[in-house]
């Protein structure tokens, strides 16, 4: 690519988002991982990998578009972009409060907005970019207990179909990645009894790694991979095939 390869991943410094911002930068991605909590482990995650680390709510528009600014001004334009931070506020919808629904649609939702705003014009400027957006295997099927996630993470699907749309002739791809079960902190805090029936449920036999979700982002951020828009890409085992 003869412009400056930046990448910015959001949650990019735990979890999934860790193993896409190795992945981007061990592929010669200038890559800036997005945190809001844990600045210790950040700035060591930082020493460890030589990827720039960067602090801000991405639920929160201002702050992502002062954030963007100052990215662009030190690293300049960013053409590839993973949304990837998220969390989860489980509870069964008769026991939820207002609270738990707005924070999960905020951070896993609104965020998506927020950073593809803040980044869409340059893109557009420069006739390139890729997007994508990380979804879960929850949109598709719905969960127990996460009407608030699955709610925010189909929301996600709806929103990279119309950007995708709009996108398309400007060389711009934008594309969604539904995880399965991964092998994660949230994970591993499933009782193993859950853990055990949920594997049984996977025709591969296994949890899913970081890794997996990594190299399908690269696969879909690749500048050969133009053809492919407005897709969801599953990642999860054959857990859910559709």
């Amino acid at each position: 690519m003869s412009m400056n390869k930046v990448a910015l991943v959001t949650g990019g410094t735990r979890g999934i988002g860790k193993a896409i911002s190795i992945a981007l930068h061990e592929n010669g991605y200038k890559v800036i991982a997005n945190y809001l909590s844990s600045p210790d482990a950040a700035k060591s995650f930082s020493q460890e990998t030589g990827i720039a680390v960067k602090q801000w709510d991405v639920s929160n528009f201002s702050a992502s578009s002062i954030a963007l600014k100052e990215i662009q001004k030190e690293f300049g334009d960013v053409n590839i972009l993973v949304n990837n931070a998220g969390i989860t506020s489980d509870r069964m919808m008769h026991k939820m409060d207002l609270e738990s629904w707005q924070s999960v649609l905020h951070v896993n939702l609104f965020s998506c907005f927020n950073i593809c705003s803040a980044v869409i014009n340059k893109m557009r400027e420069n006739n390139y970019g890729r997007i994508v957006n990380i979804s879960s295997i929850n949109a598709l099927t719905g969960q127990l207990g996460q009407t608030n996630y699955s709610a925010s993470k189909a929301g996600i699907l709806g929103f990279t179909k119309a950007l995708a749309r709009e996108s398309a002739n400007k060389n711009i791809t934008v594309n969604a990645i539904a995880p399965g079960y991964i092998n994660t902190e949230m994970t591993r805090k499933m009782p193993k009894e859950v853990l055990e029936k949920l594997v049984e449920q996977i025709p591969v036999g296994r949890i899913g790694d970081a890794d997996d979700i990594a190299r399908a982002v690269l696969f879909l951020i690749d500048e050969k991979a133009s053809f492919i828009t407005g897709n969801t890409l599953s990642v999860n085992g054959g857990m859910y095939m559709f």
